[in-house]
């Protein structure tokens, strides 16, 4: 598993509110973003894990905001992982605007199978790239 993941996009219109601002909710989207890009680019994606009975599923988020994201802003965000144990996975988010932090976030993902119990990860996330 990767270690980090930076990925750059633009804010979309439809991901903006009344006041042409990215609306606080869609900042979780970004950070779910981040983990898909960074396990694709790991080699491995969640239909792989789908396909052999595991999902991986958000027990807790933690969110900052320090300064709104507009429409059509070029943003870059890094997602790390901060711990892998068990059967759960801790990352961090930052969001930029060229230098500017505008949100930081947390998260910790566990593993489950499809009935929803856990299961150890695979050895593949134990791997630091």
């Amino acid at each position: 598993m990767l270690s980090e993941h930076t990925l750059q996009f633009r804010v979309e219109y439809f991901q903006t509110d009344g006041q042409r601002r990215v609306h606080h909710g869609n900042y979780i989207d970004f950070f779910e973003r981040g983990r898909v890009e960074m396990l694709r680019a790991a080699g491995m994606n969640y239909k792989d894990l789908e396909a052999e009975g595991l999902m991986l599923v958000v027990t807790e988020m933690n969110v900052k905001y320090f300064a709104a994201a507009e429409f059509d802003d070029l943003l870059t965000q890094t997602t790390r992982t901060l711990e892998i144990r068990g059967v759960r996975i801790r990352h961090e988010y930052k969001i930029y605007r060229d230098e500017t932090l505008l949100v930081s976030g947390e998260s910790t993902i566990a593993c489950v199978d499809q009935t929803g119990r856990p299961r150890r990860l695979p050895a593949f996330f134990r791997r630091t790239n």
